[in-house]
């Protein structure tokens, strides 16, 4: 494994908007995305967590963009624009269920293969394309390392102390939490920006463009039903449980790979020691220091779009 620190000064602030938002048809959704770059470019496709939003590489974006790259980001099932195609289907934030909109939207847009990154449930994301789906993947970036996790794993009791770092997870559980969080929701995507990422100092106007994400109709249904599902008090789909069986056993990752971590990440996060097993391929973890929490391609941009560049090297 290579290790290492690296220090980003990039302090530009992303636009005020960032676009133009175009929709498609991909599997269950008709996906918001924003599509930057030469359209013969390389595809890179960039994933968001919660409570976050596309704008989260409102930067790094266009930074790829201008090196020559196909840069896709689309809002997540319950974020932005994006819309289920049918009242009828299961509002489901399972982690087998994004994957498989990820592969779905590289099905419509007809992109075969793609360098994928991303943060939070992104990077789970991110992670699962690369293990399940190969071949369609190109290289991986994935901030906070080896996220993809099991049910089974989640009943395993943690140290209090990890454990308070998830007390929201506790709170989702409850019908409390839930009218809590559809009441609440933007006091509380602060206050998790302000927790997971304590030394950036961000204003109304970065938060406010990635809030009205949250207003998603299906917002508090996926974003439940994700947290529920992880610790083991809400069923997925059994259309998915292939993918999750496979998915429990924790799979390797074979494609060229970048893990980052911020220095000052707020949200519970492994060592990279902990999951360098995990990656057979060629493989790099990268430290990026100067005061960088969970939203690292928000916070350091150029620092993010580098190790995308450079995990396309072949």
């Amino acid at each position: 494994m290579t290790s290492t620190t690296a220090t980003t000064s990039f302090t530009e602030p992303g636009p005020e908007s960032f676009g133009p938002v175009r929709q498609i048809g991909a599997g269950d959704l008709d996906v918001g995305y924003v599509d930057l770059g030469p359209a013969n470019g390389r595809p890179v496709l960039l994933l968001h967590g919660w409570p976050y939003d596309i704008h989260s590489f409102a930067v790094a974006a266009p930074i790829l963009a201008a090196a020559g790259y196909r840069v896709v980001v689309p809002h997540l099932r319950g974020y932005g624009s994006t819309r289920f195609l049918s009242d009828d289907t299961v509002r489901n934030g399972q982690q087998a269920a994004l994957g498989v909109d990820a592969i779905a939207l590289l099905d419509a847009l007809q992109i075969p293969e793609a360098i994928v990154a991303g943060f939070d449930w992104g990077a789970r994301t991110a992670n699962i394309v690369a293990a399940l789906w190969p071949e369609r993947c190109q290289g991986l970036v994935s901030v906070s390392g080896y996220l993809i996790g099991s049910q089974e794993a989640n009943r395993m009791p943690l140290p209090p102390r990890a454990e308070l770092g998830w007390w929201y997870q506790f709170y989702f559980a409850t019908e409390r939490g839930r009218a809590g969080y559809e009441q609440y929701r933007t006091e509380f995507a602060k206050l998790i920006w302000h927790t997971a990422s304590p030394m950036w100092d961000f204003d109304d106007a970065t938060f406010d463009r990635s809030a009205a994400s949250l207003e998603n109709p299906d917002h508090v249904d996926i974003v439940i039903h994700n947290y529920r599902w992880r610790i083991g008090v809400a069923d997925g789909e059994p259309r998915f449980d292939e993918f999750e069986a496979r998915l429990a056993q924790a799979p390797l990752i074979s494609v060229p790979t970048i893990t980052m971590e911020g220095d000052a990440n707020g949200a519970p996060h492994p060592d990279a020691a902990s999951y360098r097993a995990r990656f057979t391929g060629r493989y790099e973890h990268r430290v990026i220091s100067g005061g960088v929490g969970h939203d690292l391609p928000q916070e350091a941009p150029a620092a993010f779009a580098q190790a995308v560049i450079d995990v396309a090297v072949s």
